[in-house]
């Protein structure tokens, strides 16, 4: 009798053992796979990132006419933001504006007429750029010939824009700030480099018509500490172009990109 109750106890023991040793097993491999799964997800899960656009629409507050029912002026909002001139200072801030219907004598086209409550330079649609007041520096000369330089800083730093092209004529002209020297050029390449920074050709012409680029603007727009270029790139005198480059959207190796391009046409 003693003998049959060791031998119960005994197999009691046993089976009370393996129950508790597959439990443990069951749990572990649980966590394992629950552990796993929690990985896979974590892994799998994307960044959450901010998009910014590498290029963006600008318009210059002046006329545009229609074009069949398309008109450019129909982008602008509210939440375009300006870049303006105060108190000879430069800022940031939502567009301030009315538009008027016109037409157009020369061309017979109805037109759309930004009429800015600002001093604007440029209407920018890029919500992601900061507001407040924008430095720039003032330079003295506005075209760059070929053959010529132009050395400006910024932020303790030095940047050259040189200028390759043909000359093909030159004559003396009077503007309102005095007589100047205008040439007839063609191939026009414009560059841009730092003391550490190789040149980059950034804008580049095969002929003009009585115009010529000029640098109408130099500053940090999107605040990076580097400056931005807006320049006017008439190719002939019955269009007003203007080009955007900004510095924080230049890909590896370069130091600016050209963002947007804003373009008039008033021939007949």
């Amino acid at each position: 009798m003693k003998k049959r109750i060791i031998f119960l106890s005994t197999l009691i023991v046993l089976f009370s053992c393996k129950d508790k040793t597959e439990k443990t097993e069951h749990h572990t491999n649980n966590d394992k796979k629950e552990n796993h799964l929690n990985n896979k997800t974590t892994e799998l899960k994307p960044a959450v990132t901010e998009k910014i656009n590498d290029t963006f629409e600008i318009l210059i507050p002046k006329e545009y006419r229609d074009q069949g029912e398309e008109n450019e002026v129909n982008e602008l909002t509210k939440n375009w933001l300006d870049l303006y001139k105060k108190n000879g200072k430069y800022y940031l801030g939502k567009a301030d504006y009315n538009i008027v219907r016109g037409f157009s004598e020369c061309s017979g086209d109805s037109t759309k007429i930004i009429h800015s409550k600002n001093n604007s330079i440029l209407l920018m649609n890029s919500p992601q750029l900061a507001l407040g007041e924008v430095e720039t520096i003032t330079i003295g000369k506005n075209k760059i010939w070929p053959k010529e330089k132009l050395k400006f800083r910024f932020a303790n730093q030095e940047y050259t824009l040189r200028a390759e092209g043909k000359v093909l004529s030159s004559e003396k002209i009077t503007t309102d700030n005095g007589e100047e020297i205008f040439q007839n050029v063609k191939n026009y390449k414009l560059y841009i480099s730092t003391t550490n920074a190789p040149e980059q050709l950034f804008l580049e012409e095969e002929s003009f018509n009585d115009t010529f680029v000029e640098l109408l603007f130099i500053g940090d727009i999107d605040k990076d500490g580097k400056p931005d270029f807006i320049f006017g790139a008439n190719r002939d005198y019955e269009e007003e172009q203007v080009i955007l480059y900004l510095s924080s959207r230049a890909t590896k190796g370069k130091l600016i990109k050209k963002i947007s391009e804003a373009d008039i046409q008033f021939d007949c």
